[in-house]
């Protein structure tokens, strides 16, 4: 059983190979806006070209065209293996790296456009959802979050707003998705981006 891991909702742009819950091959570039250009030969390089048994993708929050990019080379792709696509949260996805073994509670803060900042809270061991994902103005997101350790592209900011705690800066890895616990990777592959889209229909 392989699986294919997609994550293109940030700067970063990442993808890895999965055989049975094991790693077998990644790589992750910080790419800006240039995930539409770099996936898929990002995933050709994979063992087998990364065809797979069923194909993970992060559905966001995080750049609008980015989380669009890797949902649709996800459904393309499980479209012509005919095989299962299920997604997982971006924040979620940080907050399953490596941080400290001490470390009982975390907040993930990554930076959201127009000046705001999407923001969730987590239990690190056994990992667990403490809140949902949420954008926030920089002042707001700062009163909402608890925990002393803060994470992500936005934790310097959002640190600095709050006077205290530690940030450290971190982007999404594909490599790290199955520490996800199986209730936060069973999501439909359907995109989440947190926020109201930037353009306004015609009146």
């Amino acid at each position: 059983m392989r699986t294919l891991v997609i994550e293109t909702a940030t700067a970063a742009c990442s993808v890895a190979l999965f055989e049975q819950g094991a790693l077998l091959a990644h790589a992750h570039e910080i790419v800006g806006r240039g995930h539409a250009e770099r996936l898929i030969p990002m995933i050709g390089e994979l063992p087998g070209q990364g065809r797979a048994d069923a194909i993970l993708v992060d559905r966001g929050p995080g750049s609008f065209t980015g989380v669009r990019v890797g949902i649709a080379a996800a459904r393309g792709l499980a479209l012509g293996w005919k095989v299962p696509v299920h997604g997982f949260h971006s924040l979620a996805l940080i907050a399953a790296g490596d941080w400290p073994d001490d470390v009982e509670t975390l907040a993930v803060a990554i930076n959201g456009g127009h000046g705001q900042l999407f923001v969730q809270s987590f239990q690190a061991g056994p990992m667990r959802a403490l809140s949902d994902p949420v954008s926030f103005m920089p002042a707001d997101a700062a009163a909402a979050v608890s925990a002393a350790l803060v994470i992500g592209s936005g934790a310097q900011a959002l640190v600095a707003l709050r006077g205290h705690g530690q940030a450290l800066p971190a982007e999404p890895d594909a490599r790290h998705a199955f520490r996800l616990p199986a209730a936060l990777r069973g999501a439909s592959a359907i995109p989440f981006y947190g926020r109201a889209p930037d353009a306004k229909p015609m009146a």
